[in-house]
C-alpha cells in the first residue's frame, strides 16, 4: 500500500516472551529475555521457520516502501532474521545498518552476511540509549518487536528523526494486546502509546493496514 502525504523519495526482532519488569524500565533495543544464556538457543527460536507465517517479512519490508540505493537501518536487529529482505529490497545500490546492542547478535549476523553474501549489510553495535546514527544520513527505519523495550521512548524517536533525510520513513511492528507470543501483556504497547510518542518526538504518523496476526505496523515520517 502506500502512504499517504509522505513526500517521495528501521528487532529486537526477538519473541518477547521472557521480558521482565516494566517497560519504561527496559533497556533500550534488548535483543533477548533477561536469563536466557546462550545466544545460540536464542537465535533458534529467532528464526524458527514457524515464525514466517505470522512475521510475515516481505509484508513487513512492503510497508517500509523501499527503493534501490537508500539506507535502511534494522534495528534492534537480533540476529539478522530481516536482513536477506532489506538487502533485496534496496539492491546492491543501497546499504543495510544492522544494530543491536548486544556483541553476541552481531556476531551471529556477521556470520549471517558472509553465509548469504549480503554484502551491502553492516552489522554494528550501539549503545542503549542512542542508534549512533550521523544526522540526515538514512532513508528507512524497521523496529520490529523492540519498541516497547526502549526506555526514554520519545528521546530515542528525536534521535532517529534527526537521522532521517526528508521524506524519510520509521515503521514499527509490535505485538498486540491480543498477540499469544510477545512479551507479558502488561508490557505490552498499544499502538495509541506508540503513535503519542512518535508524534511528541516530531513524526507524522499513521497506523497501517495489514495482516499480520499477532502485530500492528506504525508509520512515522517526516512532513
Amino acid at each position: 500500500m502506500t502512504l499517504p502525504a509522505i513526500p517521495a523519495i528501521v528487532l529486537l526482532t526477538a519473541l518477547g516472551s521472557g521480558c521482565g519488569g516494566s517497560s519504561s524500565q527496559h533497556s533500550a533495543t534488548a535483543t533477548r529475555p533477561e536469563g536466557l544464556p546462550d545466544p545460540q538457543a536464542y537465535a533458534a527460536k529467532m528464526d524458527a521457520k514457524e515464525r514466517y507465517w505470522w512475521q510475515r517479512p516481505e509484508q513487513v519490508v512492503e510497508l517500509l516502501q523501499c527503493e534501490p540505493g537508500m539506507t535502511v537501518v534494522n534495528l534492534g536487529a537480533g540476529t539478522g532474521y530481516f536482513l536477506p529482505y532489506l538487502s533485496s529490497a534496496v539492491e546492491r545500490s543501497g546499504r543495510v545498518l544492522a544494530l543491536d546492542v548486544e556483541r553476541s547478535m552481531v556476531d551471529i549476523m556477521d556470520r549471517r552476511v558472509t553465509r548469504d553474501h549480503l554484502y551491502n549489510v553492516s552489522p554494528s553495535v550501539v549503545p542503549p540509549d542512542d542508534p549512533a546514527l550521523t544526522p540526515r544520513s538514512v532513508d528507512r527505519v524497521l523496529v520490529v518487536n523492540t519498541w516497547h523495550h526502549l526506555s526514554h521512548r520519545v528521546a530515542y524517536a528525536e534521535k532517529l528523526l534527526g537521522a532521517l533525510r526528508p521524506g524519510g520513513l520509521v515503521l514499527i511492528v509490535d505485538f498486540d494486546q491480543n498477540s499469544p507470543k510477545g512479551p507479558p501483556v502488561e508490557f505490552r504497547l498499544r499502538p495509541i502509546t506508540v503513535v503519542g510518542e512518535l508524534e511528541s518526538a516530531g513524526f507524522s504518523t499513521q497506523v497501517l493496514e495489514e495482516s499480520l496476526p499477532y502485530q500492528y505496523a506504525i508509520a512515522g515520517w517526516i512532513q
